[in-house]
């Protein structure tokens, strides 16, 4: 009696599961996350600082940066610093200024716009220095610098990591460069960054990994070391040399 109950059952529970897969209550397209267009994503109207544009598609990145983490970290995140930059400047000088000079002459107690113009100039770079289909190791003339300042290439990744996953809560790790072309490698916190004069820092970013927490969570959870690891496996080495040259030549 006891057999034939458990037939039932398990044939019952059978039938439940088809009709579900029938109806598509429990199908994958159900669960799917519709992904929209990065091009799409525009800041308020009037707002003198534009989304700059996502180099790559949201998935592009994958399997490294997945793509939901990218669809939120662009059209939320960062959108979200572009509309209260522009909030920050409207009806000041600052609307007639690049984001750089912004940045360089920035009044550190602006809350605001040191917030916000930094978080909106850090992912506009964070987005610039990566691709699909990149990593590997520099070549040429940032190759040579960074192998006379670090020792070696797999030196300065080490310094780097270092620095990245030591940054105590949200912030960057840097890669910058004085005039002279030497390389340095700083933290900052927040959504400071190098540009930022009146903090202390000095020298041109050309490198940067957001290590807030919303960049990479979902898929990472608290491994920001393994996180950190696959950025390397997406850097555009040739846009960063691009930054390099023109921080040491831009003079």
């Amino acid at each position: 009696m006891k057999k034939v109950i458990l037939i039932g059952f398990a044939a019952l529970f059978m039938m439940a599961c088809n009709t579900k897969n029938e109806t598509g209550s429990d199908s994958k397209m159900e669960n799917k996350i519709e992904m929209g267009n990065p091009a799409d994503v525009q800041v308020t109207e009037g707002g003198v600082f534009k989304m700059q544009g996502l180099p790559y598609a949201y998935n592009a990145l994958e399997p490294f940066i997945d793509a939901r983490t990218m669809e939120i970290h662009y059209s939320r995140h960062h959108l979200g610093y572009a509309n209260n930059l522009n909030k920050a400047v409207e009806g000041t000088e600052m609307v007639n200024m690049s984001i750089e000079e912004v940045l360089k002459g920035l009044n550190p107690e602006n809350a605001a716009l040191r917030n916000n113009g930094g978080g909106y100039y850090n992912h506009n770079l964070f987005w610039e220095v990566l691709g699909p289909d990149k990593g590997g190791v520099p070549q040429g003339i940032l190759a040579d610098a960074i192998n006379r300042d670090f020792g070696s290439f797999n030196e300065f990744k080490k310094l780097f990591t270092e620095a990245a996953t030591k940054q105590f809560g949200s912030g960057w790790a840097w890669l910058v460069a004085n005039k002279e072309g030497k390389l340095s490698i700083i933290s900052t916190p927040n959504q400071d960054n190098p540009l930022m004069e009146k903090l202390g820092y000095t020298g041109t970013p050309i490198f940067a990994i957001d290590v807030w927490e919303h960049a990479y969570y979902l898929h990472y959870q608290n491994k920001r070391k393994d996180y950190v690891e696959a950025v390397f496996s997406v850097v555009n080495w040739d846009k960063v040399t691009e930054k390099y040259n023109t921080a040491i030549f831009k003079d």
